[in-house]
């Protein structure tokens, strides 16, 4: 693994981040901020955790915090495709991003709509581009919609969704494929090389009492925002799941795109179920061949545990050595 520094290496692999920031967002945006070995293009930001304007404006406020006052912001869709948006107030809180102070931004959104800039910035990129997902696939959908000929400079895409065996929105489905179905479908089959980080890895990206503990005992100036939010974000989980502990959903699949030797993947059709009456956004996954249909996605089914919360630290540590906004 590359050390991490404050701008990006010549080979570094250029990225987009569409996001719903979110705790775990945020935490992916530091990640991804971060990485020497990451040319992070720009972020964009969906409606899904949160609504569209809470989501953009908690994207500026992460980076207003961690000194990233170039990054271009692009706000995208406010709803999904064809149905009502469903927030996650229950998780995330009102904001978004409850539990801590953030400052006020001083990273402005850039004019276009996202998938404007989606697609500007992947035409105009001299090499392919990593599209990582981690909110519903609005944005993605949308832009695959639009401007189809993206798909010759996307390298491939690796979203946080679904799951091949967990839930945690309905009894099958995953939070982020659920509030969009169709957008999810429009990806599985798009054609593109897609990787899937879903909540049987996720929920085991686990950060609990003791990195808390580490966060606050290193006395950055992120830090000391991130275990406070973190601390929230376990406390939501805890009163769903009974444990206490953050599960980083959102880093892990940032971590992969940038290292695919974090984890495993294993080659499997996925379907996404958009009309069932009990299974709408359950992500099917056919883990026997028994369709015959091809593989459509890699699946994540393990990863490094330690390695990952290595980097975890190893970012929000780069990120503490910035000067800090307030001064």
């Amino acid at each position: 693994m590359k050390t991490m520094r404050v701008s990006g290496e010549p080979d570094a692999k250029p990225f987009l981040l569409d996001c719903d920031p979110g705790h775990d967002d945020m935490v992916a945006m530091m990640v991804a901020i971060a990485a020497a070995d990451i040319e992070l293009l720009g972020v964009t930001t969906v409606a899904g955790n949160q609504t569209g304007e809470k989501t953009a404006l908690n994207a500026r406020r992460v980076a207003t915090l961690v000194g990233e006052h170039n990054l271009p912001i692009a706000k995208g869709c406010e709803r999904p495709l064809y149905r009502e948006l469903r927030t996650a107030p229950h998780i995330h809180g009102n904001s978004g991003l409850d539990g801590a102070d953030l400052p006020e931004p001083t990273v402005a959104l850039r004019p276009e709509h996202a998938v404007d800039f989606m697609e500007r910035v992947i035409l105009g990129s001299d090499r392919p581009v990593t599209l990582v997902p981690t909110g519903p696939l609005t944005n993605v959908a949308m832009l695959l919609r639009k401007a189809p000929q993206v798909r010759e400079n996307i390298e491939r895409i690796v979203l946080m969704g679904g799951s091949m065996h967990e839930s945690n929105v309905t009894p099958v489905a995953e939070f982020n494929i659920f509030v969009d179905p169709e957008a999810a479908d429009a990806v599985f089959t798009s054609g593109l090389p897609v990787t899937m980080v879903g909540l049987d890895l996720t929920y085991r990206a686990l950060f609990g009492e003791e990195d808390f503990v580490r966060l606050e005992q290193s006395g950055g100036h992120v830090s000391a925002v991130v275990a406070p939010l973190l601390r929230f974000f376990a406390g939501a989980y805890e009163k769903r799941r009974g444990t206490r502990a953050a599960p980083l959903h959102d880093a892990l699949a940032v971590a992969i795109a940038r290292d695919p030797s974090l984890a495993e993947t294993r080659n499997f059709h996925v379907a996404v179920e958009t009309q069932g009456r009990y299974t709408t956004g359950q992500t099917v996954v056919d883990t026997r061949g028994v369709t015959g249909n091809p593989p459509n996605a890699e699946v994540a089914v393990e990863f490094d545990l330690q390695r990952f919360k290595s980097i975890i630290f190893e970012a929000i540590g780069c990120l503490d050595a910035r000067p800090s906004p307030l001064g």
